[in-house]
Order: C-alpha cells, then structure tokens, then sequence
C-alpha cells in the first residue's frame, strides 16, 4: 500500500474515533443528562444509563484502541520517534491518555459500582456512582475538546 493511502486511512481512522468518542460523550453530557433529568425518575433515569452505557462503551473502546493504533503508527510515520514530534503532538498524546485513563476509572469503578446498585435497586448508591461518571465525564468531554482545538489549530498553519 503506498503511503499517501496509509496515511490516508490513518487519519481517517483517528479522525471517526475522535468524533464517535468526543461527540458521543458531548451528546450525552449536554443533550441526554439534562432530559433524562428532567422527564424520568431516578430508577428509570439510572436504568437508562446502564443501558446507554452499555451500547456506548463498546464504541469507545474500539475508538480508544483505533485512536492508540492510529496515533501511533501516525508518529511514526510522519516523525519517524516521538522524540521527533513537534509540541502539539505532544500535548494531543498526553491529554489523550489522560482521557483513556480517565474512560478506565469510569468504566472499571463508579460504572461497574452504577450496574450492581441497579440490579440491586440500590437507587440512591446509583445516583451516587451517576454523579462520579457524570464528573468525569464532564472533564473528558473539555479535555477531547481542546485535542480537537490543539489538532485542527495546529493543522490550519
């Protein structure tokens, strides 16, 4: 495959990742939180976000290993090391990461806390492990954010 076309399909790849991952927790942050809230109760509103949880954290799993692969291979690729790489990779690397640890903590504590308080009906230790997930996502929706601002300021020069 010649590398225009790798390259190609690189940033493509890192490009769909951003935007399902990003875009997905901006939606829920400012467009479902806020609705839920207000037109269900909390065992419904809590039931509803397992559920959504459970059909978007797939997503963003594969998003974190496509974006991992891709960026990496794109460092490589354009830089030859890491070493090489100018500051606004490096900055996009270092918040990206952050993120990733960040979906971890979510996905392996308060969203694993927030499935059992559920199906114990638990509801206010669900509405306590909500609160956590709603916080860390909050930070990881600002934190995608100024990535895509550092990614496209960087590229418009």
């Amino acid at each position: 495959m010649p590398i225009d076309v790798a390259r190609s399909i690189a940033i493509s790849v890192h490009l769909l990742s951003v935007v399902i991952w990003v875009g997905g927790m901006f939606f829920a942050y400012m467009a479902l939180r806020p609705v839920a809230a207000s037109l269900l109760e909390p065992p419904a509103r809590l039931c509803l976000w397992v559920a959504v949880f459970r059909r978007f954290f797939p997503w963003v799993w594969t998003a974190i290993i496509l974006l991992l692969a891709s960026g990496l291979w794109m460092i490589a690729a354009f830089f030859g090391s890491m070493a090489e790489a100018p500051l606004h990779v490096h900055l996009m690397y270092g918040l990206g990461l952050t993120m990733m640890g960040l979906f971890c903590f979510v996905f392996f504590f308060p969203y694993r806390k927030l499935k059992a308080a559920v199906a114990a009906q638990v509801w206010p230790e669900g509405a306590k492990q909500l609160a956590v997930i709603r916080r860390v996502v909050g930070t990881n929706t600002l934190l995608g954010l100024a990535v895509t601002v550092i990614a496209v300021s960087r590229l418009a020069f």
